[in-house]
């Protein structure tokens, strides 16, 4: 197996520097286009709510043990009861959304803290203020729906959805940096190619390394 030196590969590189940068301003502008003219804009909102909080709680501030690891175990339940047709139908029917409760699920996403009796639930969408009012809508109709099918009464929201001032998707510098770092390794596999291929005998070390002979001379090329 033949071994390329540090020296030889700096050569290739060097060679064929112009098919990187190429490349690498290509991938850039595809990127910087595909990201500011082409992907839609997902805005994220989310709120916050503690279920199974005690309701002695803030009168005399004392948790039972035992009382808080049921607690704890059924968020889950009350995580996957979030994503619901039922809740989604509901919210779909009380703001009157323009698409199906099915469609709504896809844009929810439901976070249990580890270890808490926290849930977040979270919503994207293409407009920010209807993001917002969807995940406040959606905390609503949970709580209603914990109260009619599990009998919990103390679920309560932490923190109300607010409109976001900006996008989560997409991230133009970062989709602008990733496609620039491919593009010089797309480069890179290429002139590495195109030198495998290339049989052709260009120095004496190619004549020493391809034809096993010792090169004693080379005559020089004169200009005409």
């Amino acid at each position: 197996m033949e071994e390329i030196s540090l020296r030889e590969i700096y050569y290739i590189v060097k060679k064929r520097m112009g098919i990187i940068i190429i490349l690498f301003i290509l991938s850039i502008l595809i990127s910087g286009f595909v990201s500011y003219y082409v992907l839609d804009e997902v805005y994220e909102a989310s709120t916050t709510l503690m279920v199974g909080k005690p309701k002695d709680y803030l009168e005399n501030n004392k948790i039972e043990y035992n009382e808080l690891l049921i607690n704890q175990r059924l968020v889950s339940t009350y995580g996957e009861l979030v994503k619901t047709r039922k809740v989604a139908d509901r919210v779909v029917n009380n703001i009157d959304l323009p698409y199906s409760s099915s469609v709504l699920k896809d844009k929810l996403r439901v976070s249990l803290i580890k270890d808490t009796e926290i849930i977040s639930i979270t919503v994207s969408d293409g407009d920010p203020e209807l993001a917002a009012i969807i995940a406040n809508e959606t905390a609503q109709v949970f709580m209603e729906s914990v109260r009619d099918i599990m009998r919990v009464e103390n679920v309560q929201v932490i923190d109300i959805a607010q409109a976001p001032s900006s996008p989560v998707k997409p991230r133009p510098a970062m989709n602008v940096a990733i496609a620039g770092i491919l593009g010089i390794m797309l480069g890179v596999f290429i002139i590495f190619l195109l030198e495998f291929l290339d049989t052709t005998i260009k120095t004496p070390e190619d004549v020493e390394r391809h034809l096993g002979l010792t090169v004693i001379g080379s005559i020089p090329k004169v200009g005409d």
